[in-house]
């Protein structure tokens, strides 16, 4: 809403899983999330639903990674700028079959693999995050997840690159119809252009730094996190959620 004016309307491009993780959520395993990025209009790539191909670096080694290098050199790179070596590193990969090969070519550069199941969003945040024990993530996953990941990693000052991987015919002519160019390599700034970057994500259940939804009579407490690319404020908080005109509950810290 506008001030004296009245009221004035904005568009803007969401982004947005209400659980990111189904299959971790259904078995209660670490990571799952509740996630939701906005940018002012354009400022977020109207990804289709097809698969891309993803490198996630923190902030020290943005700039200094390609997807189309060899992985050893990426992970060499990556060290690097972390003043560490590759066998000190921790990257993250989804647990398919389809990364058989990337994993062996991790591990045989000497880096350490740590496979996750689903959840390829809250992945990113970790490796652009100190204090995680996570470098990097590698590998194919949802293309729509890495926008909301650039979204994130673009607060945060990491980078992503992404190169779409359609896996059929169909998918191959919606990317068409977007315009996507399928053999480049697309950058942070082209995943999420926007200026007016916010982001948000809501633990459901425990993860690496977001605690999981708890639950008790009448109510429940969430965590969760969000951050503005503009105001360069990221913060956590801790809410309580009270069902009912008379639910009540001692607040415990």
């Amino acid at each position: 809403k506008g001030g004296q004016g009245g009221e004035h309307a904005f568009l803007v491009d969401i982004a947005v899983d209400p659980v990111e993780g189904t299959d971790i959520t259904a078995k209660m395993v670490a990571n799952s999330v509740a996630v939701i990025a906005l940018s002012e209009k354009g400022g977020l790539f109207q990804a289709p639903d097809t698969y891309m191909e993803k490198l996630i670096v923190p902030p020290p080694a943005a700039g200094k990674v390609d997807l189309a290098w060899p992985v050893a050199a990426n992970l060499a790179s990556i060290a690097g700028s972390l003043d560490r070596h590759v066998r000190e590193l921790t990257i993250v990969i989804l647990d398919r079959s389809r990364h058989e090969e990337l994993i062996a070519e991790v591990r045989e550069a000497g880096a350490r693999v740590k496979l996750i199941g689903d959840g390829d969003v809250i992945a990113a945040l970790s490796a652009v995050m100190r204090g995680t024990n996570i470098h990097g993530v590698m590998g194919t996953g949802g293309a729509p997840e890495g926008v909301l990941a650039a979204a994130a990693v673009k607060c945060l000052g990491g980078e992503i690159q992404g190169r779409f991987v359609p896996r059929n015919d169909g998918e191959r002519a919606r990317l068409d119809a977007a315009g996507v160019d399928l053999g480049r390599v697309y950058r942070t700034e082209e995943l999420a252009p926007g200026q007016h970057i916010v982001f948000s994500a809501t633990g459901i259940t425990d993860g690496d730094f977001l605690r999981g939804v708890k639950f008790f009579k009448d109510g429940a407490r969430t965590h969760s996190i969000s951050m503005g690319h503009r105001s360069r404020v990221i913060r956590f908080s801790d809410a309580v959620h009270l069902w009912g005109d008379d639910a009540r509950v001692t607040i415990q810290v």
